[in-house]
């Protein structure tokens, strides 16, 4: 069954990526939302931790809500991803093996995303209009998900832990650019929907290997 459900997730994911850069649609809706939905429910049957099915239902929610692509359902989607994150960062801070010491072994990564957020939220403050509020509660807390990863053992499966957190920064950190900081008509524009995705569900699937 566990197989099953990994394969439906894959599938989805494989079958989104082409659709990424289209318009809104329900079936773009759909597939987006059974990518990381699947996942959950494969986390869920292979016992993995109720915070990890939490936040990849979650996210799921955020997927489902952003792809709508309206400033209504993405301040809802961006507290659904606000939510997933948070529980991320609860399980990897109460993890049996987690040691919050572990984090400072690395003080180069931790200011460096430190100054990464600073720098995002200096950026986008001005330009995010409406959702300023939104956008600059969300920076600490996905960048708060990046350091709490770091109290994590880098042994056995929680190895993917700290790549997938990362690829998840990334994934928000272009997707944010995208949105607020390219002008419409830039090339680049075409090329980042396909890096989003991949980085983005990635992610999503390092957190289920590295715990579930």
């Amino acid at each position: 069954m566990t197989n099953v459900l990994f394969w439906i997730a894959l599938g989805c994911a494989l079958v989104y990526l082409p659709l990424t850069a289209r318009p809104a649609s329900t079936l773009r809706t759909i597939f987006k939302t059974l990518s990381v939905a699947a996942l959950a429910f494969v986390a869920f049957a292979q016992g993995g931790p109720w915070l990890l099915v939490v936040a990849l239902i979650l996210c799921a929610t955020g997927d489902a809500l952003l792809s709508r692509e309206t400033d209504a359902t993405f301040m809802v989607g961006i507290a659904s991803f606000a939510g997933g994150h948070l529980a991320y960062i609860a399980l990897f801070l109460t993890y049996p093996t987690s040691n919050a010491d572990l984090i400072w072994n690395a003080p180069a990564t931790v200011w460096s995303l430190v100054i990464l957020g600073i720098v995002m939220a200096t950026l986008l403050a001005p330009r995010a209009a409406d959702l300023k509020g939104p956008v600059l509660a969300y920076i600490p807390i996905i960048l708060g998900m990046g350091i709490a990863v770091m109290a994590l053992p880098d042994a056995g499966a929680l190895r993917w832990a700290f790549p997938a957190a990362i690829a998840f920064i990334a994934s928000d950190l272009i997707l944010a650019t995208e949105k607020f900081l390219l002008p419409p008509n830039h090339p680049a524009l075409k090329a980042t929907p396909y890096l989003v995705w991949p980085l983005y569900w990635g992610a999503q699937l390092g957190f289920v290997l590295a715990f579930a």
